[in-house]
């Protein structure tokens, strides 16, 4: 399986199938004790973090539901990647969009493409398409989890596996946590995964299209991400722990 590892290299996996192993067992047994806390959904994005969570949990029939956050801007390979999965699976995969109103009234403060001007204008978008969207979705659940690695960026080397999200009242779940990107890479060969397409042609992190690049030759992964922006400044809001972690027992 040929794809671009995180600095836009051609890489021919060749896991460590111990490794691999390990990692998949604790994975499993994690999900399961996860799924076991009463209503609990995966946020996925489509990327290859959530499809790897999302194999786990239907190859195991596990107890968790699916949504994604619909912004209105997300590429079509993204957009696609929802039927597909849910027809790989056999599961349904909700998705929550912007309030009508909320994001006229960006557009009229903003206009359409306002993030690329300011800091302010950008945070502004990602509350009306995700963070409130986020909020709605995640009503009614005791839990939620998400497919970040510490290694995906600056804002996440300290990410926890079990976090207090305290902007909702719930616990967070990040299970790949300790996971890097070849050991998605493989754990995606090893089960035949669909992948967004989008990975094969150089973007390792996915968000809206017009926020998301492919990363250039000795790039970070989170370097197609807001790409105009300082690296301490990259994130949505969704994880509002990330370097400010509380961590529970």
């Amino acid at each position: 399986m040929i794809l671009l590892d995180q600095t836009h290299k051609a890489t021919s996996l060749a896991p460590d199938p111990e490794r691999l192993v390990t990692l998949t067992l604790r994975l499993e047994a994690s999900l399961r004790a996860i799924g076991g806390q009463g209503r609990v959904a995966l946020a996925s994005s489509l990327s290859a973090e959530d499809m790897v969570l999302t194999d786990v949990i239907a190859r195991l029939g596990l107890n968790i539901e699916v949504f994604t956050l619909q912004t209105g801007r997300l590429h079509p390979d993204t957009v696609a990647m929802i039927e597909r999965t849910e027809t790989r699976y056999g599961l349904t995969i909700h998705q929550f969009e912007p309030e009508a109103t909320a994001l006229a009234d960006f557009v009229s403060a903003f206009g359409l493409n306002g993030f690329y001007e300011s800091l302010e204008a950008r945070k502004a978008c990602c509350g009306v398409r995700k963070l409130e969207p986020l909020g709605r979705a995640l009503g009614g659940y005791g839990a939620w989890i998400t497919g970040q690695r510490r290694d995906q960026a600056l804002t996440r080397d300290r990410l926890e596996e079990r976090e207090q999200d305290t902007a909702h009242d719930l616990v967070k779940y990040n299970p790949l946590a300790a996971w890097n990107w070849a050991d998605i890479l493989a754990y995606a060969e090893q089960f035949q995964v669909p992948l967004n397409p989008l990975h094969a042609r150089g973007y390792v992190s996915i968000g809206c299209d017009p926020c998301t690049r492919a990363i250039r030759p000795g790039e970070h992964a989170r370097d197609g991400r807001w790409w105009w922006e300082n690296a301490d400044t990259k994130e949505c809001g969704l994880h509002q722990n990330n370097h400010n972690q509380e961590k529970i027992a």
